[in-house]
């Protein structure tokens, strides 16, 4: 018999993970959730994620698929997460779980991504962000980022916003739907959506759009860092931890029969 598959929605507090990949140094999140699966299901080995996240990272939205033998699996999938859960610490948690087509797979069927970075801008630290927001006490131009982050939307290329890599990547063109920046008293919201992610894209869009604000540049120099396709023209690196994968899309498929 088939394997029965099932994708998961997964959220994660990334304070104390190396990333979301399993690690050779560190702990990653799919460990701890491998390892939770396999005390249920001794035959599961490795879930399959639709996207990697970094060091410090969370995630509200890592969608997954792992696939369990029918022999193995003697629960309701709605019971799935709250079983799974009794063996994962607290920071991680399956959220939802529901059976999916045969041919589904969690990353290559992925249409797109919402990632959302959080920034407090006040000079003193909400403490209840501090592992959520990055703080920016100085007064930020809200107009200036607003409208150098609609000169990031559509098909571009994004090198010079990504962090050094240690391989060779096909192409470094991406769409972003949408890029914009919302204000709520001291909180910032930073919504970025797209077809796909360069390593460390988001946060380097995000700390470049801060300094927008900072007047260290202005939104009109936007289209001359991606024209120059250089790491070096563009701004900082905003930090780990004010980064969340908010959701990832995909199409609707026909169900069997």
């Amino acid at each position: 018999m088939e394997p029965i598959k099932i994708k998961l929605i997964i959220a994660y507090d990334g304070t104390n993970y190396a990333g979301w990949q399993i690690q050779t140094t560190g702990i990653g999140v799919q460990q701890r959730i491998e390892e939770a699966l396999g005390k249920l299901f001794p035959s599961v080995k490795r879930i399959h994620s639709s996207s990697r996240t970094d060091t410090g990272v969370h995630a509200l939205g890592m969608a997954a698929h792992v696939e369990i033998p029918p022999n193995e699996f003697k629960m309701t999938t709605a019971k799935l997460p709250l079983a799974v859960n009794a063996f994962l610490p607290e920071d991680i948690r399956i959220v939802a779980a529901k059976r999916c087509h045969k041919d589904f797979h969690a990353r290559f069927d992925a249409t797109g991504k919402q990632y959302r970075y959080f920034v407090w801008n006040h000079h003193a630290l909400n403490p209840l962000l501090r592992h959520q927001a990055w703080l920016v006490p100085k007064q930020l131009d809200f107009s200036a980022m607003r409208l150098a982050a609609r000169c990031l939307l559509g098909e571009r290329d994004f090198e010079s916003f990504a962090g050094t890599r240690s391989y060779q990547m096909a192409s470094t063109v991406r769409t972003l739907t949408r890029c914009d920046v919302k204000r709520s008293g001291q909180l910032l919201t930073f919504l970025i959506e797209g077809d796909g992610f360069l390593y460390k894209m988001c946060r380097g869009m995000v700390g470049t759009l801060i300094q927008v604000g900072q007047g260290k540049f202005a939104p009109t120099d936007i289209d001359r860092m991606l024209a120059s396709k250089d790491r070096r023209n563009a701004g900082m690196t905003a930090p780990a931890h004010g980064l969340v994968l908010w959701k990832v899309f995909y199409k609707r498929k026909p169900k069997d029969g």
